[in-house]
Parts: C-alpha cells; sequence; structure tokens
C-alpha cells in the first residue's frame, strides 16, 4: 500500500510540474522547479526499479502524459486504483511467503531435531487410548464432556486453560475461575481455534497441536522453540455466538 501511495505522489507531483523534455542537459535546468521536476523523475526512477523491476517505463510516460492531458486514457482513473492495489497486494503477499520459506529453512537447519521429535512424540501419541485425530492433524482428548453450544471461529469465548510442552514444561496459564480469558476464538493458534469449535460449554478438553497449526518454525519467547508442538488443557466456561446475542 506505501508503493501505491509512492506512485500516486509521485506521478501527481510530476503531472504538476514541467512537462518532460527528450534530451534535457545541465543547461536545462534552469529554474528551481525545472531541478525538482527532475529530481522528481530521478527519485520515481529509484523507487520504481526497487518496489517495480518489471516496469515498462514507456507505458509510465504514456500514463502520465495521458493523465496530463485527461486525453486516450486506457485505463479509468478508478480502475487504475484497483489495478496498483491488486498487483502490489499480490506481490506483497509473494514477498512474505518467500520470506516464511526462508524463514522456514534456515529455522528447520537449526531445530531439526526439535521438528523430529515433535513429530515422533505425535505419532505415538494418536494411539493412546481417548485420544482421536481431525483431519488436520489436531489431536485431541474429551477429559469432560459438556452439554452447551459449541463456538464457531467468530465466537467470543470464555476460557481457562494451561499450555505445556512435550516435556511437560508451563509456557502459559489461566487457571484462576476467578480471571478466566475472555477472546475471539480466531485469535489462537489454528489449532487452538479447531479445537475449541469441537467443545460443547461446560467441557474440558486436552489439545495436542502440530506445530504446523502452532507457531511453526517460529519460536514464542525464550521457551517455545521452532517446531515445537503444543499441549493445551481446555475448558470452555461460555460462548457468544454472533448469532446468538443478535437474538
Amino acid at each position: 500500500m506505501k508503493v501505491i501511495k509512492m506512485l500516486s505522489v509521485l506521478v501527481l507531483s510530476i503531472m504538476l510540474g514541467s512537462c518532460a523534455k527528450q534530451g534535457a542537459t545541465k543547461e536545462d535546468l534552469k529554474t528551481e522547479v525545472d531541478s525538482v521536476s527532475y529530481a522528481i523523475g530521478l527519485d520515481l526512477a529509484s523507487k520504481l526499479k526497487t518496489n517495480f523491476s518489471e516496469v515498462d517505463y514507456n507505458l509510465v510516460i504514456q500514463g502520465i502524459q495521458n493523465g496530463k492531458d485527461s486525453s486516450n486514457v486506457l485505463i479509468d482513473e478508478n480502475v487504475a486504483s484497483k489495478v496498483l492495489r491488486s498487483y502490489f497486494q499480490k506481490k506483497q503477499m509473494e514477498a512474505m511467503a518467500k520470506r516464511r520459506e526462508e524463514a522456514e529453512k534456515k529455522a528447520e537447519e537449526t531445530y531439526g531435531d526439535v521438528k523430529k521429535a515433535g513429530e515422533e512424540f505425535l505419532k505415538e501419541n494418536k494411539t493412546k487410548e481417548g485420544v482421536k485425530t481431525t483431519a488436520s492433524g489436531l489431536q485431541y482428548k474429551v477429559l469432560k464432556e459438556g452439554d452447551g453450544e459449541k463456538p464457531t471461529a467468530t465466537s467470543k469465548v470464555k476460557i481457562l486453560y494451561k499450555g505445556t510442552l512435550t516435556d511437560g514444561t508451563v509456557f502459559d496459564s489461566r487457571e484462576d475461575k476467578d480471571k478466566p480469558l475472555e477472546m475471539m476464538a480466531s485469535q489462537f493458534v489454528k489449532g487452538f481455534t479447531e479445537g475449541l469449535q469441537l467443545m460443547p460449554v461446560g467441557s474440558k478438553y486436552k489439545f495436542f497441536i502440530p506445530q504446523e497449526l502452532g507457531y511453526g518454525a517460529f519460536p514464542r519467547g525464550k521457551t517455545i522453540k521452532p517446531f515445537s508442538p503444543l499441549i493445551f488443557e481446555v475448558e470452555l466456561l461460555g460462548v457468544e455466538n454472533p448469532d446468538t446475542t443478535k437474538k
């Protein structure tokens, strides 16, 4: 989005400045406006090389000229904004995916043993009595089954919980019934959000969350290493579903 704003401001500045001169020399920079106009062009070229290396400069120049004269405009102004937004959002997502892939590769080189140990733990755990596995790979065990309504991903939930690693290390806890946690179900890691939606109010479940449904290759604090499975004991005390609160 910053790139879109940058392009819009620079193009507008060029349109308000002097007309482009073919083959200009230093002698053509006679006034401050001349120098500013040329500097804007240099800055625009630099930004484009950094953020949009695929740019067709001939079309950029044509677009500026058409916009300045309001003639022979090939793309409506409103449509142009959508084209820019869509393109740079796509590029941003691609860049984020690439950074994530690189981070995961680097983390696996360092924490491959943690990943392997987690996979072995879950492989053995799924065979234990009472442990069920969902299609996503989430494992859970019913400690107490309630009879209330179930939350959805858009619900607000009231819970007590304790989070541990596979070795029993506690990394987070909210077990005081006078101070339950109230949050939207969608604000937790994927595995936790999925597990909540299996629970009727009044239930207590134990979640065994694979790293890909947890924090993945990214550590949390000093305790949760990359690729760590997460274990939660969760008691669902209440739920507010959007459809229910509207009635």
